[in-house]
C-alpha cells in the first residue's frame, strides 16, 4: 500500500470511527489494504489435531457462567490487599473509556482527527502535576513497573547528559521496598544497594549516609512506607541525595493517603511514577489493563520518553491554532527514546481522568483522609489478638506480625486461607520481609463501616478458633471449590496444558 492511499484510510477510518462506524467510506478498493501472507515454516505446525472437547454451545456458555462465579474482585467482596490499593472501579469511569467517539478510534490516527483524545491526555498530564507536585508527565509506560524502569532511564539518561553516566550506577533501595524497586534497578542496569530501617520502620539516616558518595545514582523511596507509616525525614533525606549528586525516585504505589495533602515534588522527590489502577480507581488485575504515568522536576521534562503530547499556543508554521492543531505529538531529539506502542494505554488514561473529574480536589483530599481512616480503625480493633511490631500512627495500610499469641502454631498462611470461607479475599501475607508472619492490609476509602465492622468479626472469629479449635483454621479453607493444594508441588509441576488434566 502506498503512503498517500495509507494516509487516507487512517483518516476515513479516524472520520468514521468518531461517528461510531466501522467501515471506511472513501472508495479505497480492497485490493489497496490487502496484507501479502506468509506461509508459517512447517517446523512450526503442529503435526496432530490440537484435542479439545467437542461440546455444544449452551454447554460452553454455562461452564464459563459458572466459572465466572467462582472469581473474586471489589465488584464481589472486600479485597484488603496491602500495598496494592484495590478500590472500587466506579462505573462512570468504564463508560467514559468505552464511549464511541473513543472507542473508534485508531491509535494511528492523525492528531488533527483526535484532537479530543489528545485533549484528554494533556489534561491527565497536568492534573498528576498538580497532584504530585510536578513538573512534567508521561503517561506512555503501561504499568507501575515499567513507570519504575522508565523513571530510572530518565535518572541515567539525566546523568549521562552530564558526562556522568558510567561513574553513577549505584541506586539506595530501603530493605523495607516493593520488590519492583530492586528489580526495576537491576533491570536498568544499576547496581542495588540497601538500606535499613530503623525499629520504628522509618530508614535509618545514619546507616544511609556512609552509602553517599559521587557513585550514586538515585534514592528509590515509597511514603508511606510498605509498613504505611510516614517517611517525616524525607526532606533531610533529599538534601543529602542531591548534596552527593544523586536524584530522589518516588515510588507512587502509596500515594493513595496523599492525596490533596502533601506533594512528592515539595518533598524533594524529582522523579515519580503513579499507578493509575491503584491511587486513580482504573481496573485491577489479571496482568492488565494498567498505567504507569512518570512525572518529573523541572529540568528533567526534555528527558520523558517519545512521543509526547503538547499544548500549542502557536504553530510551528505561524497558522493560527485552532481546534485541528491545538494538540500536537513531537518527538524530542533528546529524549530517552520510546517506552511503549503510541501514548500508552488510553482506555485506562479516560478511567482515571474520570475519576479525578468526578472526585475534584476535596473528593480527593476526602479519599486520602479516609483510606487512612478506615485502616486505623481496623488495626485499632484487631491489635489486641495480632501482634502488631510498630506501635503508632499508620497511613493507609499497617502490618501485623501473625496472631498475638503464637503457642497456638496457626500461621499467617492459616489465617489468609481461613479468611476465604469468610467471602474475604486475603490480606497481601508475609511481606514485607522485615517480619516473620507479616500480615498487610490495606482497606482503601471506598469500603463502608459495616463492610470493616464485618471483617473485622471475622478477623476476631479466627483469633478466637485458633485458641479453641486450632485445625479448623489450619486445615482451611472449607467452604471454596478448591479448598487446600499442595502449593509446594503446584509451583514445581503445573498443569498447564488441556491434555494433562485427569478426566
Amino acid at each position: 500500500m502506498n503512503r498517500k492511499v495509507y494516509g487516507k484510510l487512517i483518516f476515513e477510518l479516524s472520520r468514521e470511527g468518531r461517528r461510531g462506524y466501522a467501515t471506511p467510506k472513501s472508495g479505497i478498493s480492497p485490493e489497496d489494504v490487502s496484507i501479502k501472507q506468509t506461509p508459517i515454516p512447517s517446523s512450526m505446525t503442529r503435526k496432530s489435531s490440537l484435542s479439545l472437547p467437542e461440546v455444544d454451545e449452551p454447554t460452553v456458555v454455562r461452564h464459563y457462567n459458572n466459572m465466572s462465579t467462582n472469581n473474586f474482585g471489589v465488584d464481589t467482596g472486600f479485597y484488603p490487599l496491602g500495598s496494592c490499593t484495590m478500590k472500587y472501579n466506579p462505573k462512570i469511569n468504564e463508560e467514559m473509556a468505552s464511549h464511541r467517539l473513543f472507542a473508534g478510534l485508531h491509535p494511528s490516527t492523525p492528531a488533527f482527527a483526535a484532537q479530543g483524545a489528545l485533549e484528554l491526555y494533556w489534561t491527565l498530564q497536568k492534573a498528576l502535576c498538580e497532584i504530585g507536585g510536578m513538573e512534567e508527565f508521561t503517561l506512555n509506560p503501561f504499568a507501575g513497573a515499567q513507570g519504575e524502569l522508565t523513571g530510572l532511564m530518565v535518572i541515567r539518561t539525566y546523568h549521562a547528559s552530564r558526562g556522568e553516566g558510567e561513574k553513577r550506577r549505584k541506586v539506595i533501595i530501603p530493605d523495607s521496598a516493593h520488590g519492583t524497586n530492586p528489580a526495576s534497578a537491576a533491570v536498568c542496569g544499576l547496581e542495588v544497594v540497601e538500606v535499613k530501617s530503623r525499629p520504628d520502620g522509618t530508614v535509618d539516616v545514619a546507616d544511609l549516609k556512609p552509602l553517599l558518595d559521587d557513585t550514586v545514582a538515585a534514592m528509590m523511596l515509597t511514603n508511606p512506607n510498605t509498613l504505611g507509616i510516614f517517611e517525616k525525614e524525607i526532606p533531610a533525606i533529599s538534601a543529602l541525595v542531591h548534596e552527593a549528586g544523586g536524584l530522589m525516585y518516588y515510588d507512587g504505589a502509596n500515594l493513595n493517603p496523599l492525596l490533596g495533602v502533601a506533594r512528592p515534588g515539595d518533598m524533594g522527590f524529582d522523579v515519580m511514577h503513579v499507578n493509575l489502577h491503584k491511587t486513580f480507581s482504573t481496573p485491577h488485575g489479571g496482568g492488565g489493563p494498567g498505567s504507569g504515568p512518570v512525572g518529573v522536576r523541572k529540568g528533567l521534562e526534555k528527558f520523558l520518553p517519545n512521543p509526547k503530547v503538547v499544548r500549542r499556543t502557536v504553530t510551528p508554521d505561524g497558522f493560527p491554532v485552532n481546534e485541528t492543531n491545538r494538540y500536537a505529538v513531537e518527538y524530542s531529539p533528546v529524549a530517552l527514546g520510546s517506552v511503549s506502542a503510541t501514548l500508552g494505554n488510553f482506555a485506562v488514561q479516560a478511567r482515571a481522568l474520570a475519576y479525578i473529574l468526578t472526585l475534584g480536589s476535596d473528593g480527593l483530599m476526602e479519599a486520602g483522609k479516609l483510606a487512612t481512616l478506615n485502616a486505623t480503625y481496623i488495626k485499632e480493633s484487631l491489635k489486641d489478638l495480632y501482634l502488631l511490631p510498630i506501635e503508632g500512627l499508620s497511613k493507609h495500610e499497617f502490618v501485623f506480625d501473625g496472631l498475638r499469641d503464637k503457642s497456638t502454631g496457626v500461621t499467617t498462611l492459616n489465617i489468609a486461607k481461613r479468611l476465604l470461607d469468610h467471602g474475604y479475599h486475603a490480606p497481601t501475607i508475609y511481606f514485607p520481609l522485615l517480619f516473620h508472619e507479616s500480615l498487610m492490609i490495606e482497606p482503601t476509602e471506598t469500603e463502608s463501616r459495616e463492610t470493616l465492622d464485618e471483617f473485622i468479626a471475622a478477623m476476631r472469629e479466627i483469633a478466637r478458633e485458633a485458641i479453641e479449635d486450632p485445625e479448623t483454621v489450619k486445615t482451611a479453607p472449607h467452604l471454596t471449590p478448591v479448598t487446600r493444594p499442595d502449593d509446594t508441588t503446584a509451583a514445581l509441576n503445573p498443569v498447564l496444558t488441556f491434555d494433562n488434566l485427569e478426566p
